[in-house]
This record gives structure tokens, sequence and C-alpha cells, in this order.
């Protein structure tokens, strides 16, 4: 990875910038244990559940746990293409599972630990799986589901045991810590190395494949949006069954040479913990969901010291200006967007030292022609609403971007089209190149012939003392065609009156164009999600 990239300007690295992925290219090999060997660094900092323990990792350690665990495999008939579901939370352990799997090309499909027994079936069907490594709490969660999941030959369970279960401890006691990489199996780069679920807010889940190229593209994530350098501290809140955590936990932090907190945490999130933490840890890069930093902003930062913070990030959504000033107001960090999906490594992002824009997501990552455009694949004009989509006629592949959603047999292509990848979201593009996000394209809301973001209405509804959150869908009306309504849950469900109703449309009239404002308001006390946390709008669209 060059290093060197960091010291050039936006235009300079968008037009120079050029990543060659080698055919063999293998993470587990080619930066594990390469840095095992070389210097044999920090790579992982894990924190106990609580906090009171707290364990540098080295290199090293995975580098013989992940050869153990990968012969271990071989010596169960694990090979090259098979399918096995991965389900452990934030512990070391889960790195030496995927390390080995991609020693022997094995494909691992990290899952969170919200799966449902259905969930977990749904995957292992949808895979063919052969094997399964979980954490003892899901053991249980599969005996439920076994018998529709033949394909399972081989169960592991990764602290303590399970009867019936082999133990990953009893595997690594008894596997040869070494490994030839020449045994293991010829793997390329363009053979598939992991598989993610996507999460599914309008549909079943679809299962995207990520081949070992996919690792090494993730330097353009370190790079240009992350900024991440040797020695770093970095931290990254996202379960690992996302594949968030393979970009904050896994391949960016750990190409840069980066150590990485792993913090296993469960339960409510604690504010004040986190951020105790963050100042013990001396974290340098720090990356979290807006919703982390919204509450964050309801603490008083006065008696934290974050001097080793060198650079904040968001993605999933826009953050609101308030937030960002009061953070930067008490780190000197201004939140850098950014924004990518489980098909693509970060290819919009706001680039280490050029202006962040409050609420935009930044600009086109170097390494990628990404734009707003129209069905048809026409550019759009400047502050249209449009798809983002990634150029993909063109002799080379864009690294990182997936070739189609997994079916077993011939790949979905459904996205691609025009030369285009269409992500499935909506932005606008400003003057000055920025991107502005609006929202999901089968969400936007089509009133009176204005088109409607969302996400632009619940960021302003969320500016209201009274809400605490809130989704925000288009039903249908004769006269508009659709009408704005919100779904909003209150901080004191007791303050729910019409007169409150009036406030909050008026606020939101006073904060956004008027036509935006939602005609019809309904208090809940709760909000259809997926798993992974994104609002199912869907859900709500069918009540109406």
């Amino acid at each position: 990875m060059d290093l060197q990239q960091q010291n050039r300007d936006y235009q300079t690295a968008k037009s120079e910038y050029t990543l060659q992925i080698p055919d063999n290219f293998n993470f587990a090999f080619d930066v594990i244990d390469r840095r095992a060997a070389e210097r044999d660094d920090v790579a992982v900092i894990a924190v106990s559940r609580g906090g009171s323990e707290i364990e540098e990792q080295q290199y090293s350690k995975f580098s013989e746990n992940s050869n153990r665990l990968a012969n271990a495999l071989r010596a169960l008939g694990i090979a090259k293409g098979d399918f096995g579901c991965v389900i452990i939370g934030r512990v070391p352990s889960w790195y030496t599972v995927l390390f080995a799997c991609m020693k022997i090309g094995a494909v691992s499909m990290p899952g969170t630990n919200l799966l449902t027994a259905k969930d977990i079936a749904y995957r292992i069907q949808a895979s063919k799986a052969r094997f399964l490594v979980v954490t003892s709490e899901h053991c249980a969660k599969f005996e439920e589901v076994r018998d529709q999941c033949p394909t399972i030959e081989h169960c592991i369970v990764v602290d303590g045991t399970y009867p019936g279960w082999l133990s990953l401890g009893d595997l690594l006691e008894n596997a040869s810590p070494v490994l030839d990489r020449g045994d293991a199996g010829n793997i390329q780069s363009t053979d598939m190395m992991m598989a993610y679920f996507t999460s599914g807010t309008t549909s079943l889940p679809k299962m995207v494949p990520r081949d070992f190229g996919y690792a090494l593209a993730h330097a353009a994530t370190a790079l240009f949006w992350m900024d991440l350098r040797e020695g770093d501290v970095h931290w990254t809140l996202t379960d690992t069954g996302w594949a968030k955590a393979a970009w904050g936990l896994l391949f960016p932090p750990l190409l840069a040479g980066a150590k990485v907190v792993l913090y296993d945490g469960e339960g409510a999130f604690d504010p004040i913990f986190h951020l105790k933490l963050l100042e013990k840890l001396g974290v340098s890069t720090f990356c979290a969901p807006p919703t982390v930093y919204r509450l964050f902003a309801q603490q008083n930062l006065d008696g934290y010291d974050f001097s080793s913070l060198r650079r904040s990030l968001g993605a999933g959504e826009p953050l609101n200006p308030e937030v960002i000033r009061y953070w930067e107001k008490h780190t000197g960090n201004v939140i850098a967007d950014g924004y990518g999906q489980t098909e693509t490594i970060n290819i919009v992002g706001n680039y280490p030292g050029v202006e962040v824009r409050y609420g935009s997501m930044g600009m086109p990552v170097p390494g990628f022609t990404i734009d707003i455009v129209d069905e048809d694949g026409n550019r759009m004009p400047d502050n249209e609403v449009g798809h983002i989509a990634v150029k993909t006629g063109t002799a080379a592949w864009p690294p990182g971007l997936f070739t189609g959603y997994f079916t077993g047999a011939e790949p979905d292509m459904s996205a691609f089209r025009n030369g285009w990848y269409y992500t499935g979201d909506t932005a606008k593009r400003d003057a000055d190149g920025y991107f502005w996000f609006e929202g999901r394209a089968d969400d936007l809301i089509s009133s009176g012939g204005y088109r409607i973001s969302p996400f632009e209405v619940e960021s302003a509804l969320l500016e209201h003392p009274e809400v605490v959150e809130s989704a925000v869908i288009g039903m249908p009306d004769e006269t508009r065609g659709q009408l704005v309504k919100a779904y909003i849950i209150l901080k004191d469900p007791k303050m729910a009156s019409d007169a409150l109703v009036a406030e909050i449309q008026d606020f939101c009239k006073n904060l956004t164009a008027p036509y935006k404002y939602p005609r019809k308001i309904e208090f809940v006390t709760t909000l259809p999600k997926t798993i992974s946390g994104k609002i199912r709008r869907v859900e709500l669209r069918e009540e109406n």
C-alpha cells in the first residue's frame, strides 16, 4: 500500500491513483503473515466486556492460529469454495476464523449476533454451507433449524463446548501451526473470499460475494476517506456481521498498519463509557454511525482529553449541523462523512484536507467514476436528484465493486445497466462536485410535482427537542399523488397531542422547504427495522 498517496491533493489523486491487484493476492498470507514475519506489531487491542481487561494481540498470534485452524478445517475436508456461516462477536477469534478461511479458500459468511434461527437457516440454505462457526449463544438457535440445513457437516463452537459440536480450542490445540501456502490450493484474487447478506429493506436479503481482490481494493478506503496511517489506533463502532466491519475492523486499518480497537460490548449503548475508552486508548481515528454522535452531543464533553484524536468519521446518513459543530468544538475534528455499500468499498467520501460541507457525503473517491445519472444512464444536471451510480463500461472493472448477486447459478446482474452499477440510492451533485444524499430510490416521495427525500424530512424532525426517532413515507393522495407522513417516537410518549402535531409541523416548515413538511403525523413507540437497524419503510407504506 502506497502511503505516499496521502501527500497528494484530491485532484492529483483522482487523476493518478490506480490499483493493480496481483493475480493471487490473499490478505491472510500477504498482509497478516507478512507483517507477522517482518515487524510483528500489535494488530488488535481487545477490550473485554465492561472494559476490565485490555489485551494487545500481535500479528504473529493471528498468523499462527489461522494456520492451525486452516489445517484443522482441511482435515475435516473443507476446501476452496466451501461456504461457512460465521457468527462471532467482537472477539479475537473472529479474525482467526476469517483468516483461516482465506488461507484455504473457504468462503466465510459473517453474520450478526442478532440473527434468529430462521435467519441462520436462510443463509445456510442460500449458500449450501458445509460448516458453521459460532459463539455458544447461537448453538441452540442452529439446533432449532438443523433439520432444515442438510448441507451442514461440521459445527464449531468458539467459546467453551456444546454437546455434539467441535470446539475451536481443541481444533487449535491439536493442529499444526505450520501451513505451506502451496498446499492450501491455487487461490486467485478473483475467487470468492467472503459473502455478506444485504439488510433487505424492501425484500429478502441478497447474497453479495466479495473476492480476494476486494480486500486490497480497500486501500482506497484507508487512504482517501479514513486517512489511516501506520501506528494509528483505529476504532470503528460496528457489529462483526456487517460489511462495515470489513471496512473498519479488518481490511483498511490492517492494510495501513493501524491498531484496531475491538470492544466486546453489548446491550444498551453507554456513551460515557465509550468516551472514556476512546480517551484511555488514545484513539487517533474513530468511526461511528450518526446515532452515536448524536448521543455524544448530549453529553458534557468538557472534561475529556481528545488530544490523540486526529480524524472522526461518520457513515450511514447525514448528520445534523449542530452535532458536527459540537463535536468539532470539543475535539477539533470535523466529522467526515463517507458512502459505500456492501457491494462496494468506500466510493464517495470527504477527502483528507478538503473542506467538509455539513450534510454532504463528500466527493467521488479516486479510482472510480461515480456520478448522478437518470434511468437511462445520462448525467443529471447539478442540484437535481438522480441515481448514485458507478461507471462499469470501461476496460478495467472498478476495484472493490462486486460482480452481481450470488444465486448459485448465473449471478443476478439486475443492478447493472447502461454501463453503470445503480446503487439504488439517490443524491444530488452541486456545482463543486459534492454529493448530497437523498434516500433509497424506492423511498422517494412524489408530492404535488415535487420529489421529496424521506431522509431530509426525518433529519429535520430530529431537530425538534421532543423527537427521538422518525420515519417518513409517502401515502397515496388523490390530489397530490402522495402525502408526506411521519411516524414519530417521542422522548416522552405522554406529550403526544394534536397541539404537538401542529407544533412539529410548523417547526419542520421553518427548517425545510414548506412543501416538505409532514401533513400526517402518527406517534408510535417502535419502528420496523432490519436486523442492521435500517428502517423498513416498505412495511410502513403497506399500512397505508
